[in-house]
């Protein structure tokens, strides 16, 4: 709109021509909002409220006498306030870069004045304690001209040629180098003790390897042993139970072999005994009816005698028998022929029997004949045996 004027965030408007100002100032100050401005009359400029900057380099004797030269940066700019701006308006309107150069004098001022009174060692270890010292004597001056200083960075100390800060610093230097080369000294046992470390968990791996290797070729030559092995453990197993199954065989043989012996020998042996203890028997009962016949002179009686006396003979030999052992292989045939032995055996007893007697008596009848003046007496009677 025509006549009406605004001024930008960073700035600040002056207004000149009209009566109404602030207290003694000739003009009046809009900032943050704009102004009808009436041409002609009125009279507008513009000053700058953005943040300036100014470099100090300035050579400063120490209280030793020592020259350094000092390098600094002021950040200001023109207070907010109405006061602030009045001063700097008046100050600066017409030529605002001077700010800067004024500043910078101002500080370079202030920067000799207190570095006069510390050491060199102070100014070095302590930066912030001057920046802080700088500003604080700056303050007041810097308000008298609207300006404010937002920071001060003391950017280098210089002690020229004379080597005092690098002599001042030697001994730290030392100690950190010395800190530094047993901080190194340090690091290079770490390593090494981490490479030996390292080393040995790598032998110890090498050694668990071989073990665990060795453990493996192991069980396969054992394996592939047993697995050679196994055909002939077989066989030889086969042969062994072949050979226990012939032994088995052959004592059930032997046993069967000495079970017929006992059949075939020794029974038939038993029973010859036995027969022969039946004929030692029959013959001590022939001896027997003989002794008894001698006795009586009586044939007759003696035949009758050995006909009743023969069953009980028959009977004693089966009485014997029949206590014996006798396998008969051969069924009733066998038992037939057991039967005709034994009456056999009778009637040749009983034909010895008679025979032997049969002459005894003779003997005796002619003996007792001659001594009666006799002859011998045929027999009368007949015994005829079927």
């Amino acid at each position: 709109m025509f006549g009406y004027r605004v001024p930008a965030p960073d700035e600040a408007m002056l207004i000149s021509g009209g009566r109404r100002g602030m207290g003694d100032a000739p003009f009046r100050v809009v900032t943050g909002h704009g102004a009808f401005v009436l041409p002609v009359f009125r009279k507008t400029r513009f000053l700058t409220l953005a943040m300036c900057e100014a470099e100090v380099a300035e050579t400063c004797v120490t209280r030793q006498g020592i020259a350094l030269t000092v390098k600094a940066v002021i950040a200001f700019k023109v207070g907010n306030d109405k006061e602030s701006i009045v001063n700097a308006g008046q100050r600066f309107l017409s030529d605002q870069d001077q700010m800067s150069i004024l500043t910078g004098r101002i500080f370079a001022g202030h920067l000799r004045s207190i570095i006069g009174s510390m050491t060199v060692e102070e100014i070095v270890t302590e930066r912030q304690k001057l920046a802080s010292e700088v500003l604080e004597t700056s303050k007041t001056e810097m308000g008298t001209i609207g300006l404010t200083v937002d920071s001060l960075q003391i950017q280098s100390i210089d002690d020229g040629q004379t080597g005092y800060i690098a002599a001042m610093a030697a001994p730290h230097k030392a100690a950190i180098q010395r800190q530094a080369q047993i901080a190194q000294a340090m690091a290079t046992q770490q390593s090494v003790e981490a490479q030996q470390a390292a080393e040995r968990n790598q032998a110890e791996y090498a050694r668990q390897t071989a073990v665990v290797r060795a453990q493996y070729s192991a069980e396969v030559d054992r394996a592939q042993a047993e697995a050679a092995q196994a055909g002939p453990l077989a066989q030889a197993h086969a042969q062994q139970e072949v050979l226990t199954a012939q032994t088995e065989l052959a004592q059930r043989a032997a046993e069967l072999r000495q079970q017929q012996l006992v059949a075939e020998i020794v029974k038939p042996a038993e029973a010859e005994a036995e027969r022969i203890r039946v004929l030692a028997l029959a013959e001590a009962n022939r001896m027997k009816i003989q002794a008894e016949a001698a006795a009586s002179y009586d044939r007759v009686a003696l035949d009758r005698m050995l006909i009743d006396q023969l069953p009980q003979i028959v009977k004693e030999a089966a009485a014997g028998l029949q206590g014996a052992n006798v396998n008969v292989l051969n069924g009733a045939d066998g038992l037939g022929e057991i039967a005709a032995g034994l009456v056999g055996q009778g009637l040749t007893i009983l034909d010895s029997v008679r025979q032997n007697l049969g002459t005894s008596s003779r003997a005796e009848k002619e003996e007792r004949d001659s001594r009666d003046g006799q002859g011998p007496r045929p027999l009368t009677g007949r015994v005829e045996l079927d």
